[in-house]
């Protein structure tokens, strides 16, 4: 059976970091993101807990594909989809509650 995944954006209040990861299960680790529940991980050392971009995929494989694609783009085009996606940046943690 595939298990599919997710491809997510989360940033600081001032929007001036960004992490990009891929998971199986998007809630739970958004909470752990804002919950910073490893003390040594980049997001808690940058306080990243807004959750402002995410892409679904039918497959792990595939979402971990795109995050691959992701990380290797300049700022600005990383900043564009979430523009394109979520123009207010956002945090859309309610929204993801209800996936």
């Amino acid at each position: 059976m595939e298990r599919g995944g997710y491809v997510y954006i989360v940033s600081n209040k001032s929007r001036s970091v960004i992490y990009i990861g891929v998971t199986s299960q998007l809630r739970s680790r958004i909470y752990e993101h804002k919950n910073h529940l490893y003390s040594n991980s980049f997001s808690h050392r940058y306080n990243l807990e807004d959750i402002v971009y995410y892409e679904c995929f039918f497959s792990i494989e595939e979402a971990i594909a795109r995050e691959k694609q992701i990380k290797k783009w300049r700022r600005e085009k990383k900043d564009a989809i979430i523009n394109e996606f979520n123009p207010q940046w956002i945090d859309l943690w309610d929204e993801i509650q209800e996936l």
